[in-house]
């Protein structure tokens, strides 16, 4: 995780091509296919993500898969994405002036891109939309369903919105440029746009969403008058801690920005290295030994058993073990996509417009990945126990390891 979004001082030729608004967009669309995907994937593989996330089925075999909708939808974002950049690049052929002066093209395009989630529109699926928008109240204020109600979706969407928050980030900006007096959403970005503070607390939100439910998940199992069977909630805890990593995060970067002097700025630096490291090597463990479920972190007999590949598990819904480890690395090296800065060849590269994108691509596609192995794991964990959905929430069946999310 990194929070410093440096830019260079004009507006540079990416921005020309591709502003901040058109970004957002794009990686809105880019999300409602992604999910269209993962629906499709887990569909095949016979894992029912509806049943999971407690969402009503299909009532007809007549009537299309979820995935088919998800994917209705996103086509109508891609195409109103598609006319609407077509003529921002007619109008201003990538002139700077121009640029600046047709702001008001993107915006309609984000506006519309709200109405269409939020606007009941007769060819588009509503009730995917509706269940999304009434998950997305409950969990903005860190709330959590019930197990029978779809706890798992709430937890699938904030953890998602985890990786989002450098494009809610954005989104403030973008809208903060537009309404500055002057001021025009597709010039240079300001991300300091109402205050050095504002985006970097709106890029904290997303955890600190997910910390208050692991928090309410700890309350909850100390409630439960089963505590024999669920442990005493420890590691909700470990998870929430998890979570709080991420503000020491935002915080040195945002006090390394706005520090003075070099002395100052090398030691918010060291002091953000410390805090990207714990946070990122943390979360990647968490990744792999409790989202997945796999051994690779466990004790020696466990990891080398012979009844699954080393490092995995029992049960592999997707067959070929070269995909786990694939994925495994692939996560590493993209939770610690911050490193860059390390680097003297690439560590102005994520200071630029097209490295920031970059970036968020990327965490958007580490999320995309993380989603078939995590929604795998639950699904395992519902079919060995026979318990509820959600009723187990980490990898451990035995008793010893308390549950979690």
């Amino acid at each position: 995780m990194d929070g410093d979004p440096a830019v260079e001082p004009q507006l540079d030729p990416f921005s020309r091509v591709f502003p901040l608004p058109y970004r957002v967009g794009f990686i809105v669309t880019l999300a409602v296919w992604g999910w269209g995907l993962n629906l499709h994937g887990l569909y095949l593989h016979k894992i029912d993500v509806p049943a999971l996330i407690r969402y009503p089925g299909r009532t007809s075999p007549h009537h299309v898969p979820h995935h088919h909708s998800t994917y209705r939808l996103a086509t109508v974002l891609s195409v109103l994405f598609g006319v609407s950049i077509l003529l921002f690049w007619l109008v201003t052929w990538s002139v700077p002036a121009r640029v600046v002066a047709y702001d008001w093209i993107p915006m309609t395009y984000l506006v519309a891109v709200v109405a269409i989630f939020v606007v009941p529109l007769r060819h588009l699926p509503s009730g995917g939309r509706h269940r999304f928008l009434a998950t997305l109240r409950r969990v903005s204020i860190g709330g959590i369903a019930e197990a029978q109600d779809g706890k798992f979706g709430d937890i699938l969407l904030a953890d998602v919105l985890t990786s989002y928050a450098k494009v809610c980030g954005d989104l403030f900006v973008t809208v903060c440029m537009f309404f500055s007096s002057g001021g025009s959403s597709t010039e240079r970005p300001d991300r300091n746009c109402g205050g050095t503070v504002i985006v970097p607390l709106l890029m904290a939100v997303p955890s600190a969403i997910r910390f208050r439910q692991c928090m309410i998940e700890y309350l909850r199992v100390r409630r439960a008058p089963y505590k024999e069977s669920v442990g005493w909630g420890g590691q909700h805890l470990a998870n929430a801690l998890k979570y709080s990593t991420a503000f020491p995060v935002l915080i040195t970067s945002s006090l390394q920005r706005n520090a003075q002097g070099d002395a100052a700025k090398a030691a918010y630096n060291r002091a953000w290295l410390v805090a990207v490291l714990a946070n990122s090597l943390y979360s990647f463990y968490w990744d792999v030994a409790k989202d997945w479920d796999l051994t690779l972190f466990s004790t020696r007999r466990a990891r080398t058993s012979p009844h699954h590949p080393w490092g995995l598990r029992d049960r592999l819904v997707f067959r070929s073990a070269t995909i786990y480890y694939v994925v495994i690395g692939m996560d590493l090296m993209l939770r610690c996509s911050w490193s860059m800065k390390l680097s003297p060849h690439l560590d102005r590269f994520s200071d630029f417009e097209s490295g920031i994108f970059l970036i968020e691509f990327l965490e958007v596609f580490r999320r995309w990945i993380w989603i078939f192995f995590r929604v795998e794991t639950e699904w395992l964990r519902n079919s060995s126990t026979g318990l509820g959905v959600d009723d187990i929430l980490l990898g451990n069946f035995q008793g010893k390891d308390d549950d979690d999310d």
